[in-house]
């Protein structure tokens, strides 16, 4: 890996110059809403047409549409971008795939200014969509305009990749570009998605782990609890249900991976639905969810069928029936290994733009770079961000964006 510490000044001092539009460029994304029609929105069309307007402006001409059909938009498609950028060699592609589409704001009365028009206080940007996605965007793009203005060829073919989609589900996003485009993005690019990370920006995230939402539905008999004889007390039966889960899953998938934080799986009870309405009536139905976050390594049909295993044990004691189903299951995808050229070629970039040292990481949540993984494409995840997306009061703090954005510099730049 070698970069010229020319051109790599040059375009340092150029994305310190764009400080003023880039704080526009989000205020104008932040006022281009793109809610999809899951979250009753009109799509990303508004968004995707004011992104290709200004970046043709910045002299970025190649770009390409894959566009989705989906009737439920006003214009019957849901827009995938591709900026391209020719550099010295056509292989292998660089590649950072940012989101268009945001989240609702949710109640804007937790809000201390208007979530759709972007404020500026305290060296940050307050807005939705501000960090999630707009700043891994913003940095992306502008540290490709600094090629252009600066007239320095990148190591390789840059490829900007912004999709529609990522908050419901990726269908029309990212998953629909690969489904179509099948060797569009090959297993020796480089992929990045700065659409997750940590304050300081060391933790460059390399694998996750599987995801479960189990729901337990325990059946019981309702009776007047003066005589709970004549019944099945369900809520008795869930309450040693919840207690024998958690020693069992906790004993049986012990193992713990340094590389994920927590490094262990886990398995939290959370959610309950409500029961009876009165404090004198013995509940005939129970219903429960556990959340759990398994380790790649442990087989998630396996983690079903020990809790199935307790389900039974709990029948036969308390005598009621249970059902389980999983609202949620997402098989974690295969890890990028830490010696992938992705991970070497984004750590190299952070420890000399930021000068602190990078730590690949598994996580438990999951990310859009699993799909990437899935195609076989080692992908990492990687941004510096406060992580305040979906929350009231949403921002991105200007300097990650404008490090962030020398951080993509130093890994276009790459030969």
């Amino acid at each position: 890996m070698s970069i010229s510490k020319d051109d790599f000044e040059r375009l340092s001092r150029r994305i310190d110059g764009y400080y003023n539009e880039m704080i526009e460029f989000q205020k104008e994304l932040t006022a281009k809403i793109a809610l999809g029609p899951d979250n009753s929105g009109q799509g990303e069309w508004e968004r995707a047409r004011f992104l290709i307007e200004k970046i043709k402006s910045f002299g970025l001409t190649d770009i390409s549409e894959f566009n989705a059909p989906d009737e439920r938009v006003p214009e019957g498609n849901r827009p995938n971008l591709v900026v391209r950028l020719s550099g010295k060699q056509a292989r292998p592609v660089t590649w950072v795939m940012a989101h268009m589409d945001i989240v609702p704001p949710g109640d804007e009365q937790l809000w201390d200014t208007s979530p759709h028009a972007a404020v500026v206080k305290d060296g940050k940007i307050f807005g939705r969509g501000t960090e999630d996605n707009q700043q891994g965007l913003v940095s992306a793009l502008f540290a490709l305009r600094a090629f252009l203005d600066e007239g320095i060829d990148p190591g390789h073919d840059v490829c900007l990749l912004m999709v529609s989609d990522e908050e419901t589900g990726n269908k029309y996003g990212i998953d629909f570009v690969l489904e179509k485009n099948p060797g569009l993005v090959k297993p020796d690019d480089i992929v990045i998605v700065p659409d997750s990370g940590n304050h300081d920006g060391t933790m460059v995230e390399v694998a996750e782990k599987s995801i479960l939402w189990a729901r337990f539905e325990v059946r019981g008999k309702q009776v007047h609890a003066s005589t709970p004889n004549e019944g099945i007390n369900a809520a008795r039966a869930g309450a040693n249900l919840i207690v024998r889960l958690d020693t069992e899953l906790h004993e049986k998938y012990a193992r713990k991976d340094p590389v994920f934080d927590p490094p262990e799986s886990t398995f939290e009870p959370t959610q309950r639905d409500a029961n009876v309405p009165n404090v004198n009536t013995i509940p005939g139905k129970e219903v429960l969810y556990f959340d759990c976050r398994i380790l790649p390594d442990y087989e998630v049909d396996d983690v079903i069928a020990t809790m199935q295993n307790v389900a039974r044990g709990i029948e036969k004691d308390f005598g009621v029936q249970i059902g389980i189903s999983q609202p949620m299951l997402a098989k974690a995808a295969p890890a990028t290994s830490i010696d992938a050229p992705v991970v070497k070629l984004v750590s190299d970039a952070i420890r000399k733009v930021r000068k602190i040292e990078p730590q690949p990481m598994g996580i438990g949540g999951g990310t859009v770079a699993a799909i990437f993984r899935m195609h076989g494409i080692p992908a990492v995840v990687w941004s510096t961000m406060d992580d305040l997306a979906h929350q009231p009061n949403e921002y991105c703090v200007i300097d990650n964006m404008l490090q962030d954005a020398k951080v993509f510099a130093h890994v276009y730049l790459e030969e």
